[in-house]
């Protein structure tokens, strides 16, 4: 009991992330890869999202009128329904996957009514080379540029990548998950990967 939590000393290891300024000729490059796992990564790239959130998604999640992805509490980490805001990219890549789905997964694995694999992203960054990279690192990607290159609020980007935000009283009185607020910063990093696609 005198020793100090294991979680206060042992060193924390993030995740391979790409600098946000090379995003968009990594974006190129994916485009060129076929096969569900690309377009599954593009997917998370888009939304910020987790390899779970996305693989796991399924088409019910989805509102394709609104433009609105609905994660259900039981597949987000932090056990509360997640709302996510599509960018017109992400919804291209949902119809090009909706013209060949073939079970209730958006991004179905081999073998029948399954997702694919936990491992599929990782597997696909060797094919293509990068090594260097995780897929949940794009998320950090994403939570630099929002916090080097835009004036989003804090707590605006956090919501988007569906973290806590704040103490419980904050939490007590903020009850809305400025949806709105967040359609504009994805909205705002879908151009940011389709622009900036270097020389």
């Amino acid at each position: 009991t005198l020793l100090p939590a294991r979680s206060k000393v042992q060193k924390v290891k993030h995740h391979a992330a790409l600098p946000y300024d090379e995003i968009g000729i990594f974006i190129k490059d994916l485009r060129k890869q076929e096969g569900i796992s690309a377009r599954g990564l593009e997917f998370l790239i888009l939304t910020a999202a987790r390899t779970g959130e996305t693989i796991g998604a399924r088409w019910d999640e989805f509102d394709f009128d609104k433009a609105v992805w609905v994660i259900p509490a039981d597949r987000m980490k932090v056990d509360k329904e997640h709302k996510v805001p599509l960018s017109s990219a992400a919804l291209e890549v949902l119809t090009g996957l909706k013209e060949i789905a073939h079970n209730d997964f958006v991004f179905p694995g081999m073998r029948s009514n399954t997702s694919l694999s936990n491992m599929a992203f990782l597997q696909l960054l060797k094919r293509m080379g990068r090594h260097d990279l995780t897929a949940h690192g794009f998320r950090s990607s994403f939570r630099d540029r929002a916090a080097e290159r835009t004036a989003y609020p804090h707590e605006v980007a956090e919501m988007a990548l569906a973290h806590a935000v704040g103490n419980k009283v904050e939490a007590a009185y903020r009850r809305g998950d400025l949806f709105d607020k967040r359609r504009k910063i994805m909205d705002d990093w879908a151009g940011f990967c389709a622009d900036n696609v270097g020389a």
